[in-house]
């Protein structure tokens, strides 16, 4: 028994660790466009990233609901030391994928890393049979269409801007766009903060489960209240090297880009939000930019550096499985 909760402790305490990581290399994403127009100084657009993120984070719980269940089913996990291990051997998996692409300043999603994390530690456990499989292909589906759904919003949004605005000066409507950001900027972390926290809270949640420390899968509200603090501490130290992949090398943003690209952005993460789906706000930040910069030139656009994002997200989801099933196996030895 003390072993057990020794392990959840263990989880809990890397799932923060995870969450703490998340602040600083996805949330850079939800403020790229605003500090990269200069619409906010940089202390100040972290400031509000995190307080928003710590508000959307602590509103909505049923993404996190879904990732406790939709990958693996803890219920179905007969030894409570197995269940654990998995949980465990996820977030090691995670974190360490998380830092390696932040360290190399390449917007990879999270989301990504901790499901096929899951999903890998799961197999390497239980074999294939592990996997829900029905809950997993839902999940993944929502990871493939969101981003087609951001690009295709973020070109209809800039078009419309365009053609309203096609009559304002050039200087005039940029400034008050760049007052316009600090809204959408806002927006943009408290949708982060319903979605990205929530997973989080479903691997925690998932644990608790596995060791029989709850009975059903509901979300504790210290979970929650803890989630959304590890998450906006984790804002608090930036992430400069994915807010200059993000501003700068994708296209050269402005105002009115930048206001078309967060409120695109945002639209599609509170719609998966609402249904109770993860995305990989990753994804659909930087997919809403590629939209908003091919809506106004497509040669503006870095596809280059877009080839390289896009290859990331590819691989992101089997080598972390991969890594996770390896990391199982030390851990099945270790422990």
């Amino acid at each position: 028994m003390e072993s057990l909760f020794a392990l959840t402790l263990m989880i809990v305490f890397l799932a923060f660790t995870f969450d703490f990581i998340n602040g600083f290399h996805d949330t850079a994403n939800t403020i790229a466009t605003s500090v990269s127009t200069r619409a906010l100084r940089p202390r100040a657009a972290i400031i509000l990233a995190g307080a928003m993120n710590f508000l959307g984070a602590i509103t909505f719980t049923g993404v996190a609901q879904t990732i406790s269940k939709g990958v693996i089913d803890p219920f179905s996990i007969k030894d409570e030391t197995t269940g654990l291990m998995i949980v465990m051997a996820a977030l090691i998996s995670a974190i360490l994928w998380n830092l390696a692409t932040w360290y190399l300043g390449i917007p990879s999603s999270s989301s990504h890393a901790i499901i096929g994390s899951l999903a890998g530690a799961g197999i390497s456990a239980l074999g294939f049979g592990a996997l829900n499989y029905t809950g997993f292909l839902e999940i993944f589906e929502a990871l493939i269409i969101s981003p087609i759904a951001a690009i295709t919003i973020g070109f209809i949004v800039m078009k419309l801007f365009t053609f309203l605005f096609r009559n304002f000066s050039l200087v005039k409507t940029n400034q008050r766009f760049r007052l316009f950001q600090i809204f959408t900027a806002a927006l943009q972390s408290f949708a982060h903060g319903t979605n990205d926290a929530q997973k989080t809270m479903g691997i925690i949640t998932m644990a608790l489960v596995a060791s029989n420390y709850l009975t059903k899968v509901e979300i504790p509200m210290w979970v929650r209240i803890a989630a959304g603090i590890a998450m906006a501490m984790g804002t608090s130290l930036g992430g400069w090297r994915i807010i200059h992949t993000v501003g700068s090398k994708i296209m050269k943003i402005q105002p009115i880009n930048g206001a078309a690209a967060d409120l695109s952005s945002a639209t599609i993460i509170f719609g998966f939000t609402f249904i109770h789906f993860p995305v990989s706000t990753t994804h659909v930040i930087t997919s809403s930019i590629l939209g908003v910069g091919s809506a106004e030139r497509v040669k503006g656009v870095n596809w280059g550096m877009a080839l390289n994002i896009v290859i990331t997200w590819v691989i992101t989801l089997p080598s972390t499985a991969l890594v996770a099933a390896f990391i199982y196996r030390i851990l099945n030895w270790v422990l």
